[in-house]
């Protein structure tokens, strides 16, 4: 999947350096739940054994690269699908842009691309995301993208000592 500055694309074993980096930041662990540190080795697993076949593993990871002028590029960040259903047609999707590449717009350009793939590609119904009430920046760039809230969980995470709210996102296609 291309954009006009993003590529979107199956993570390589040239990525397990930068993948080991972004899974292994403490500051986002309670985002995806994780509780561990990720090895290096399971890293490289990950990437060298993964399908890339979505239907079988309900899971995609997909790398963000930004194509400069010149054909050099820069890999920024990583998208996910996660909790695919095919019998009911929906998807999760969570999106990871390294810190020195926000503001710039690549979430929103990358976003739109998965968006576009759920919905032509997957024939998907309706794609959903999960946000911590005070994540502004997430809760912004999804609503720009035409999801609407659609709940409010209450005290989900746990985190520094803290418990925080947590707001379900859900864009359903009716374009079919």
């Amino acid at each position: 999947m291309i954009g006009p500055n993003l590529l979107l694309r199956a993570p390589e074993p040239s990525d397990v350096d930068t993948i080991f980096r972004w899974e292994n930041d403490t500051n986002i662990w309670h985002l995806g739940n994780t509780f561990t540190p990720f090895s290096r080795f399971a890293i490289e697993q990950f990437v060298l054994n993964a399908e890339n076949d979505i239907f079988a593993t309900k899971q995609l990871r997909l790398m963000i690269d930004y194509h400069a002028a010149g054909n050099d590029t820069n890999t920024i960040g990583s998208i996910d699908l996660f909790e695919f259903d095919p019998f009911h047609k929906r998807a999760g999707i969570g999106i990871l842009i390294d810190e020195a590449s926000r503001h710039k717009g690549f979430a929103t350009e990358a976003l739109n691309l998965l968006i576009k793939y759920c919905f032509k590609t997957l024939d998907l119904h309706q794609v959903f995301c999960n946000i911590e009430l005070s994540n502004e920046e997430s809760i912004k760039l999804f609503s720009k993208a035409g999801f609407t809230n659609c709940g409010h969980k209450k005290e989900w995470l746990f985190r520094n000592g803290q418990w925080t709210d947590v707001l379900m996102f859900q864009l359903i296609n009716h374009k079919k």
